[in-house]
Parts: structure tokens; sequence; C-alpha cells
């Protein structure tokens, strides 16, 4: 005994158990269909059979959306089958022994039989074939017109579906364990329409046989009582009619219920409530239940009309409307009361003389504060876009550079101008400039010839002049090939460039411990062997630092720690570290310069030029590049134009140096040029085409 405790306690056993339930159910409900059940046997099965369709309806209606029951299905073929076994079980009994009486078959069916019966054998029947009528003709026919729609429906919906995810993939507004859930959910959303278009013909084939079944009954019980045991016409119907008719409704009431929760599962919509509560919400408005009131109260009025109950229906719908009615007047001013609440205990908590360090300390990482006429961006209620926006910025930069760019905080400063908004990166402003949320901004391009009228302004992430003009000139502008931009698509862009441009400054200690627990579920020993004990955590942060200033993604960290685990004997500093380990990287950042199968452009120096900059800088000794003004000048004027001439074509170059000069040289252009990266010949894949477009200092070039 004590040894079968034990077994039914171990979780494995009950798991093993779990899953012998149904094979092992479904093998008896075959055997019932062959073997005699006996008379007691029976009774508590149909019992259970109301109990499983009961329970099958309730959970029907307390579901939030149909996927949250997409074993119902399957449950409606088993508890179909359940009801088919028992039909031919009691068939059995009720042909074999309805001779011996009207509890032949057990007290269940006769207690049915003579319920709806009553002493009166035609109204018996009457009523099972009006139950069945409303069965199939009415509720499991409809059942499986919305099936069948909705299953049409749902598979053709799904490639327009399937495009919106991977549009919002792109956009960076999901990730891909939210993309990929979502298709999931698609699939399984087509695949439950599906099973339901088929599993509604069963409960309409179950209605069908239900007639069959009691037709058999009731003749061959005739035939066999009369014919093989000498009963009377009259005692034969007796018995075998009651019977019959018992049987059947005990089939058909869980048939029936089956067929609403059907009905209901495949007519739910999605909600956050359960079918009586998105009921009880959306038919609760006092202006429905007023004219209603006023109409039942005209007919009450009607001679010739039950006054009384139409009066009395009236006044009832009269005062339900004005519950309803006070109900949605005391909601706002509820609503008003909790929050002048809530602010009332906040300001009681708060001591107005004393200062809190968080009103003088700000430690986001990341913070964009508005004026108070930018406020409605960010809220919800009016319908404020700019969080969504700033949300899928950071998913997208994360996903390019290889971290979790840390959480934007949001925030009104009234010292501000009512439309400006300013970035800081820690304490440091970064971004300062205007929008304007009731207007958008209109980029001209090449081919624009049409003045607009508007507030004249630069465009803050590409510096190019632009004009806010009013939402209702958008569809003239777009046609003169201006480039229209809404005012949250302005500041969240304006967010993305600095994002990029101060990644380095973003991470922390704290962020790449987070990395490097992230690599250990799939490379532990790597992690444990290389952090702390070849490279410190603090090293390795500067490292990423470096990497990410010039926007190397450090998406690779397993490449990142295995390179520098073969480096930890060389005692190099942590600029150095991350300048030998760059040619590993590069085909990160190359590839987002040009695609795959693109070339890539390059620009590089003179040899002339080269040289004389790799011998100052060997005479300089210095991490700085230090060249005549006037030269500098040159270089850097020489690489906008070539720069502003490839991007008016949409392609992006890159600048190609010696590795002795490449960070001296990169930090010189990033300081003047913008969006230019700089890199050694060692980083230049072999499997790249590359086209050199323009050589710097080189007298002879022409870059037109």
């Amino acid at each position: 005994m004590e040894m079968t405790l034990n077994f039914l306690r171990n979780q494995n056993s009950k798991m093993m158990l779990t899953s012998l339930v149904m094979p092992i159910g479904i093998l008896a409900l075959i055997t019932m269909m062959v073997l005699p059940v006996p008379v007691f046997m029976l009774d508590i099965f149909f019992v259970g059979n109301i109990l499983v369709s009961l329970l099958i309806l309730m959970v029907a209606i307390n579901t939030y959306r149909p996927l949250d029951f997409s074993s119902f299905p399957s449950l409606l073929l088993i508890a179909t089958i359940l009801r088919l076994g028992l039909n031919v079980a009691s068939t059995r009994i009720v042909l074999n022994e309805g001779h011996t009486g009207t509890d032949a078959a057990g007290h269940v069916i006769e207690a049915f039989g003579q319920f709806v019966i009553s002493g009166n054998y035609t109204v018996g029947i009457f009523v099972f074939i009006i139950l069945v009528i409303i069965n199939l003709v009415v509720i499991t026919r409809g059942a499986g017109r919305v099936s069948e729609v909705s299953a049409r429906f749902t598979l053709d919906a799904m490639p327009g579906k399937q495009m919106a995810i991977d549009a919002d993939l792109n956009a960076g507004v999901l990730s891909n364990e939210e993309a990929k859930l979502r298709r999931e959910e698609i699939a399984s959303e087509a695949d439950f329409y599906g099973a339901m278009d088929g599993a509604s013909k069963f409960v309409k084939g179950d209605a069908v046989a239900g007639i069959l079944i009691l037709a058999i009954n009731i003749i061959g019980g005739l035939i066999i009582g009369m014919a093989q045991h000498d009963l009377g016409i009259e005692e034969a119907a007796s018995n075998y009619i009651l019977l019959s008719i018992g049987d059947g409704l005990v089939a058909q009431i869980p048939s029936l219920l089956l067929a609403i929760s059907t009905a209901i599962i495949v007519t739910r919509v999605s909600t956050t409530q359960d079918m009586a509560k998105h009921i009880g919400n959306q038919i609760s408005i006092s202006r429905a239940w007023i004219p209603v009131s006023g109409l039942l109260l005209l007919i009450g009025f009607v001679p010739g009309m039950p006054n009384l109950l139409f009066i009395g229906a009236a006044l009832l719908a009269g005062a339900a409307g004005f519950l309803i009615f006070r109900r949605e007047q005391n909601e706002p001013t509820q609503q008003a009361i909790a929050e002048a609440e809530a602010e009332a205990e906040a300001l009681a908590e708060k001591k107005p003389d004393q200062i809190e360090l968080d009103d003088v300390t700000d430690n986001s990482a990341v913070s964009v504060q508005l004026g108070y006429g930018l406020v409605e961006m960010v809220d919800d209620e009016a319908g404020g876009p700019l969080i969504n926006r700033i949300t899928s910025i950071r998913k997208q930069v994360s996903r390019t550079l290889g971290f979790v760019v840390p959480p934007v905080r949001i925030r009104d400063d009234l010292t501000l101008d009512a439309n400006q908004y300013r970035i800081r990166m820690g304490h440091t402003i970064v971004g300062d400039d205007k929008v304007y949320p009731d207007r958008l901004l209109a980029i001209p391009g090449e081919n624009s010839k049409i003045k607009l009228e508007g507030i004249e302004a630069k465009d803050p992430t590409f510096g190019m002049d632009a004009i806010w003009i009013k939402a209702n000139e958008k569809t003239k502008a777009e046609s003169d090939s201006y480039v229209v931009v809404a005012p949250e698509s302005v500041l969240a862009t304006h967010l993305n460039k600095l994002l990029n441009k101060f990644a380095g400054d973003l991470i922390g200690q704290d962020d790449v411990q987070m990395l490097l627990d992230n690599l250990a579920n799939s490379s532990p020993n790597l992690v444990q062997s290389a952090v702390p004990k070849l490279v410190p955590l603090h090293h390795l942060t500067g490292i990423l630092r470096e990497l990410l200033t010039e926007n190397v993604p450090i998406s690779d960290l397993k490449r990142i720690l295995e390179e520098l685990a073969s480096l930890s004997d060389k005692n190099l500093s942590i600029t150095d570290s991350a300048e030998i380990l760059r040619p590993a990287l590069s085909g990160l950042l190359i590839q987002q310069v040009a695609p795959l199968n693109s070339t890539l452009p390059v620009i590089t120096l003179d040899a002339e030029l080269e040289q004389m900059l790799i011998t100052t800088y060997r005479q300089q000794n210095e991490t700085d590049l230090i060249i005549d003004t006037g030269l500098a000048q040159q270089i850097l004027g020489e690489i906008n134009t070539v720069n502003e001439k490839l991007s008016s074509e949409g392609r992006q170059p890159v600048i190609v140096v010696s590795p002795f000069i490449r960070r001296a040289f990169s930090k010189l252009v990033r300081q003047n040029v913008e969006d230019v990266h700089v890199l050694s010949f060692k980083e230049l894949p072999d499997s790249r085409k590359i086209e050199v477009v323009a050589s710097i200092g080189n007298a002879n070039q022409e870059t037109e």
C-alpha cells in the first residue's frame, strides 16, 4: 500500500498516469460499443456525459478568446464519440431488455422518458423532434456556417498578417522572439478555425444520428416486443417508446449543450473579458434602455394587451436605464476623486520644506526633456505616439549594436520653450531643437519647385533646410517631391542618431555583465575562463566602449572574448586591444554600410599624403594626429564633398587608411564629418567587391 502511495506522489508517475487517461478512455468507449454494459454503469456514464457537456459549455462561456480553448475541436470529437458509444450501449439494452419494463435501461433513461412523455407518447415524440430541429437546423447549421466563413477569412488574411509582422520586425517594433510568437499565434488561429469547420460537422452528424437511433429503437422495439416476447401493441409501445425517447433525450441534451458551446466559441471576439462581462458592458447603455422602456409603456396602454405585464416590463427597463445613467454620470467624478486623492496622498507624504535627492539628481542614462507644448506627444489618452516610436528606436539600435540600450526617460521641463525638446546622455546635453506637434516637417527634394508657407527650420538630424507646414498642406507638399515627416518621427530620428553616436557612453559594467551572463548560457567555459581571469570586467567594458564609439557592433561577444583570450599575454592597453579586435568584427560594420551583394565604395588617401601623415604621426608620438590647419581643412573638405555626392546616390562610403594611423585619422574625421567610417586595410574582407570612388589629396582626381 505504501509503495502505491509513493508511486502516486511521484511527479513522473503523475505525468505518466495523466498521459494514459485519454488513450484508455477512448479504448473504453470503443469497447462499450461492442461489449454489453451493466445498467448501473450506463446510468453513471449518462450522468458523466451530461457533466462533461455542462463543463465544456461553462469553459466556452468563460474564455476570453477562441484560442484560449484551442483543444475544443478535439474535445468535441471525444464527447461525440462518448455520446454515440452510450447510444449504442443503451440501444442494445433497450432492444434486448425492453420487454421487462420501463426501467430496463436504467433509471436515468426512465426518468427522462417519463418526465417528457407524461403519459402521452405523441407529445414525447414531438418534443424530441423539436429539440433535434433546434439543434440541427438552428444552432448547428449556424455554427457550421460561422466556422466555415471564419476559417476561409482567417486563411485569406494569413499572408497580410505575415507581411505586417515582417514589416514590424524590420521597423524594430517587434523582436525576433515576439515575431516568432505572433507567427505561431497566426498559424494556431488558422489551424483552430480549420479544425472547428470540421468539428461542426460532428455535431451535425450527431443530431442526425440521434433521429435515426430513435426511429430504430421505436420500430425495432415494437417488432421485437410483439414478435419475440409476445407483447401486445399497447404494452410494447408503452415500454419501447418511453425507453427510446428517454434514451434520445439523454443523448440529445448533451448534444444540444455542445452545439451551443460550439456556437459560442466560433462567434467569440477576442477580448480581455469573459462573455458575460463583455456582453454586460456593451448593453449597459442608458440611451438604449430608456427608449425600450417608453415603447413597452406605450404597448401596455393598448386595449386588449396584457397591460400589467407590459407596464411592469416598462418599469423594470426604466429602472435599469436610470441606474445605468447614474453610473455613467458618476464614473468621471469617481475617477477625478481617485486622482485627486492620489495626488493628495503623494503631497502629504512629502514635506513642503524638504528637498529629496530625486529632485536634484537624475541617474537616467538617456533622457528627453519636453516643453509644455510637447507633452501631448506622450499622452496616451490623447493618442501620443512618441513613446512607442522611442521604444521601437531602442529595439532597433539595441539589435544593431549588440547590447540593450538603456530606457529613455521622458519628462516635462517648464524652463524650456513650449515646442523645445532637449536630449541628454547622462547629465550632458547632446541634442536640442524644436518640433511643432500640430504641424508636419517638409523637407524639399531635388525636384521641388513650390515654396511652401510655414515655419522655416533645419532638420535636426541631417541639418537640411526644411519647413514646418500645416497638416492640410501635406498632399500639396508630397506632390512637389517634398518629404513630409511627422513631429514625433523628427524627434525619434534625432534620438536614433544620437544613440548611435554616443553608444560608447551608454554601456556600463552592469550591461557588460548582463551580456556575459547571457553568453554563459551557450558558452559557459569561455566566459568562465576569460572574465575576470584573463580580462577584468572593467577592462572589457573599456574595450567595448572603444568599439561602440566608432559604431562597431559588439553583438558577436563570443568572438571578442576568444580574440581577447589570445591577446591576454601581450599586456595591451584598452585602445590597443580594441584596435586589434577590429579586423575580426569589421564584417558586422561593413554589412550595415553596404548590402552583402553590392559593391563597397571606398575612399583612399593619396600615397604621398598618407606617407606624410604616417611620418608626422611617428614624429609627434601622440594619440591624436596634429597637422596643419589648412591641410586638415582641405582633407576634410574633399571627404565631405565625396560623402555628399555618394549620399545623394544612396551609398555610404568608407575611408581606408594604413593601420598605423587609422585610429588617429578616424578621430580627426569623426569630429568634423558625420556618418563616415574609417577602416584599415586589414579590415577589408576578401569576399567583398570594392570600388575606389575617390583618392583624397590627389590633384588629378575628379570626384564628379
